[in-house]
């Protein structure tokens, strides 16, 4: 007798959930896979039937729940281990639900390329090898119109196939360095991946990051799109076939009815509150073990347990998870820049929930590297609120603590499990010595007050917080409320030393850190509620001014966010009779690498008037700096890193660095 291989048994509440984590993946990134699908697809189908196409490839690509098909189902994934692309912020393996997503909607849109060539251009393809395009009636459909630069990327993109385009919206779109893009490319059933990423090389300008810009203007987004009508013509010559497709439509209308009729009957719940069920369950929250901090390779969020007096209380849990998958029109919701407020798609961590200042507080941390708070008043007719903020890679410092409560009086902060001490300090005060801050047993500090951000700076609250030995990270560190959940880490490079290796950021706790943060603490107040994940003052040059004006510094405040743009400040620091007079910004420029790891070079300038009433212009640049030169109203030049000139109050004029090993350096405004 013939023995046969057991029978696989089809496990159905297994393909709805993953279908419901790639739909929830779906949703939350629809912008950027239809974007994606809109660089792979063919230009030549015109931008009309491409911004259709694009939106078509992506919602096809969710299988079917129960089709039985091999991709019915996402692949398995480890709670402990999930690789995350740096530069983006997501998971980009197919370990996740949205990478497996993005893999899908590359085939598809591949495919409609790949149709035969003797298939007529205004007929659609066979049906393996398209999209069932969205329909549009009476207009036409296309992204906003961009600038010449815009128009010769288009161009470039158009004389290469699809597999080319994909290599290139991989890695500029995507984040995706070489190796993953050309990996995914071969998932993606493209012949040679090798060939399709040397031809990418060649697209767009040779400043990647300008191409990058490009690629995300409104001329590649079939999101932002503009209308006009169709041949108007044309349209009349249809109108019997319109009247036919209307009575189509009433029908199709009358069986939709007649379906959500039966699904109502059988009870089906399909709001999001009812798909995710599984995921929103209390009793599915993910803890961590009280003492897993001190042993374990990764101290960030996912190493916090779970506190406070009401982690058992489901019924409060529950409320939470169902506010955050479907919160009512009274809930206040509020989230950082760059930070998606979809519902989770699996089993969140619990990091806390109790009562802090008469409310109830839940804090969450789920997969995507979020952190989400849920707050209901505890008596009164207030409504509730849900707050969300980005905690990618977040360490020691950056994961350090959390903001669980806020009112008149200020602040108060979930400590991470690892903080050893805590005092709080005013960077106005750089001589006076830090005060003893009471954190209860639940990790809770007391309330500290909080910087003003508008009005008289008169005082700047910050935490000094230290680690504990058992992680042997035993070192001290500042962080400020900026108006997020996380709080901001601050840092201080200090001046080159002559003749010395470049300097690195360090903690911003010795004294002349302080003192450069009691002159530009102030500045802060323009970064508020931007989603800052840390700021350092770097002090890239120092100055002696003209006519016995005393030593003045040159300071580059970078605020690096958790999305990952930077805005650098860079401050003006002369002498002043008081170690708190704050320091002049003279530039200012967002979105920028520079004063940062690839952009480590910066020269400055601004006028000054000398005590005798004369007016200069001065500049100064970093260590690599080894000759500025001035023109227009005024020319000179000076070597070495520093520069002064005579000139006019407001002589218009230009300033122009050399760098050591060639090149040159426009100031920086």
């Amino acid at each position: 007798m013939p023995i046969l291989p057991p029978q696989q048994r089809t496990d159905a509440r297994r393909d709805r959930t993953d279908v419901r984590q790639a739909e929830a993946a779906l949703v939350e990134h629809y912008p950027r896979l239809v974007r994606l699908a809109y660089v792979v697809l063919p230009p030549g189908l015109g931008r009309h039937r491409r911004v259709l196409a694009a939106h078509a490839v992506v919602q096809r690509a969710l299988p079917a729940v129960g089709s039985g098909a091999p991709t019915a189902r996402v692949p398995a994934q480890s709670r402990r281990s999930r690789p995350t692309d740096r530069t983006t912020g997501v998971g980009t393996s197919s370990d996740t639900a949205y990478g497996w997503m993005r893999l899908r909607v590359l085939r598809t849109a591949l495919a409609y390329e790949r149709r035969p060539r003797w298939w007529p251009g205004r007929l659609p393809a066979p049906a393996a090898l398209r999209p069932t395009v969205p329909v549009v009636w009476g207009l036409r459909l296309f992204p906003r119109a961009g600038g010449v630069d815009e128009l010769a990327l288009d161009r470039a993109l158009s004389r290469v196939d699809g597999a080319a385009r994909a290599a290139f919206a991989l890695q500029l779109l995507e984040g995706l360095d070489a190796s993953a893009a050309r990996d995914l490319l071969a998932r993606a059933a493209v012949d040679d991946p090798a060939d399709a990423m040397r031809r990418a090389a060649g697209l767009g300008s040779p400043d990647r990051a300008g191409a990058r810009a490009l690629l995300g203007s409104g001329e590649f987004d079939p999101c932002t799109v503009q209308t006009r009508p169709s041949d108007l013509l044309r349209r009349r010559q249809r109108v019997r076939a319109t009247a036919v497709a209307a009575a189509l439509c009433v029908l199709a209308g009358g069986l939709v009815v007649a379906v959500e009729e039966s699904t109502r009957e059988t009870g089906a719940d399909r709001s999001p509150v009812g798909v995710l069920a599984p995921v929103l369950d209390p009793a599915e929250l993910l803890r961590t073990a009280a003492e897993q901090w001190a042993d374990t390779s990764r101290v960030d969020l996912t190493a916090w347990p779970a506190r406070g007096g009401r982690t058992d209380d489901e019924e409060l849990l529950g409320r939470a998870l169902r506010t955050w998958a479907e919160p009512p029109g009274s809930v206040r919701v509020t989230a950082t820049p760059g930070t998606g407020t979809v519902p989770p798609v699996e089993p969140p961590r619990l990091l806390f929930a109790g009562e802090v200042d008469g409310a109830a507080v839940v804090l969450f941390h789920d997969s995507a590297d979020r952190v989400v708070r849920y707050a209901e008043p505890l008596s009164g007719t207030g409504g509730a609120a849900l707050d969300f903020a980005r905690t990618d890679d977040a360490d020691v410092t950056t994961g350090a603590a959390v903001v669980i409560g806020r009112t008149v009086d200020g602040a108060r902060f979930l400590l991470a499990p690892w903080i050893a001490e805590s005092t709080t300090r005013d960077l106005l005060a750089p001589d006076t010595p830090g005060r003893p801050l009471a954190v209860g047993r639940d990790g809770v500090t007391a309330a500290v007050p909080r910087p003003a951000l508008g009005g008289a700076c008169d005082a700047w609250p910050v935490l000094r917080l230290r680690s504990s030995e058992r992680i042997v990270e035993k070192h001290a560190f500042l962080v400020t409320d900026l108006g997020d959940l996380a709080p901001v880490h601050l840092t201080y490079t200090p001046k080159p030393g002559r003749a010395a290796p470049a300097r690195q950021p360090r903690e911003a706790t010795g004294p002349e850190a302080l003192l450069a943060w009691a002159r530009t603490a102030c500045s802060l107040r323009t970064l508020s509620a931007a989603g800052v994940r840390s700021v350092n003052n770097w002090a890239f040059a120092e100055q002696r001014l003209p006519e016995g004006g005393g030593p003045a510094d040159w300071l580059c405040t970078r605020a690096e966010t958790w999305r990952g743009p930077g805005r650098v400040l860079v401050q003006f620091l002369p002498a002043a009779a008081s170690p708190t007079e704050p320091a002049a910004v003279v530039a200012d420029r967002g979105d920028t690498a520079l004063c940062g790891r690839f952009g480590q070079h910066v020269v400055a300038g601004t006028r000054w008037r000398a005590p005798s009433g004369r007016w200069y212009v001065l500049a100064a640049g970093s260590r690599a700096v080894t000759r500025i030169a001035v023109k227009g109203a005024v020319r000179g030049s000076a070597d070495g890193t520093a520069f002064a000139v005579r000139a006019p109050r407001d002589a218009e004029v230009e300033l122009t660095a050399a760098l050591r090993g060639g090149g040159t350096l426009p100031a920086v405004h």
